[in-house]
């Protein structure tokens, strides 16, 4: 079969999709649908697919795949013209990743291709799939910033996420869906924050319970940084605007 430029060598292709959360990874629709959208798109472009790769349940801040690394070594054996994927962000939601992983593969003759790329192989076309890249990753920092917010309005309505055990200076309710103030430990809690607004370091802090004898929640005296490093960085405790909360 000839390809575009009128050559007799077949393409070659490689199929990747990815999901990024443990619910799609066990329904499976994403993938599905991903891979069905390649499969039609590499019939239409005439694209022999050498191999399916997926990667459920993978996050794409990170390179660190088991499906990504069985592309890469297949890539770099040779004969593969492309590797394609519904989406930019299928390959990586880092820009980053998504130049060194295109730099590599051209190494080796082979494209790195999506479906909603935009441009061609010109440079009005790299950088319109680097503003891509960049407009990628300012979603997932928006959606992140929602989640965020989302957190702090359950928290201050009492409502719970899935935890072990409730913040220190909390106790859960009857239903276990919302949180009750426990005085005791909230008194501690207080005493922390009104050291580290003065200025103390959690070593001078855990010091200082140390010598009041203030027990941790499990009796312990010595309170460990990162418990402490936790409660004063956590937004249960802070005071926030009605903007925050609402919107």
């Amino acid at each position: 079969m000839q390809n575009n430029n009128g050559q007799g060598l077949r393409r070659r292709a490689i199929l990747y999709a990815r999901v990024s959360t443990e619910e799609q990874a066990r329904t499976g629709y994403s993938l599905a649908q991903q891979l069905e959208a390649l499969r039609e798109y590499a019939a239409r472009e005439g694209y022999e697919v050498l191999e399916e790769v997926t990667d459920p349940g993978q996050s794409g801040v990170s390179l660190a795949r088991p499906g990504m690394d069985q592309v890469r070594d297949l890539v770099s054996a040779g004969g593969v013209s492309a590797v394609l994927a519904q989406d930019r962000d299928r390959f990586s939601r880092k820009p980053a990743y998504n130049y060194l992983l295109q730099e590599e593969f051209e190494g080796h003759g082979c494209e790195l291709k999506a479906l909603n790329d935009y441009g061609d192989d010109s440079p009005e076309g790299a950088l319109m799939r680097g503003i891509q890249d960049q407009f990628a990753e300012y979603e997932r920092a928006k959606m992140a910033e929602r989640t965020r917010r989302g957190r702090i309005r359950k928290a201050r309505e009492g409502k719970l996420l899935p935890s072990p055990q409730p913040p220190f200076g909390f106790r859960y309710n009857a239903a276990r869906d919302g949180l009750i103030v426990h005085d005791p430990e909230m008194l501690v809690v207080r005493n922390i924050f009104e050291m580290a607004a003065a200025g103390l370091g959690l070593r001078a802090i855990q010091a200082r319970l140390y010598s009041a004898g203030t027990p941790t929640r499990k009796g312990k005296r010595v309170w460990a940084h990162a418990v402490l490093r936790r409660m004063v960085s956590s937004d249960v405790y802070k005071p926030h605007t009605y903007n925050e909360i609402t919107s």
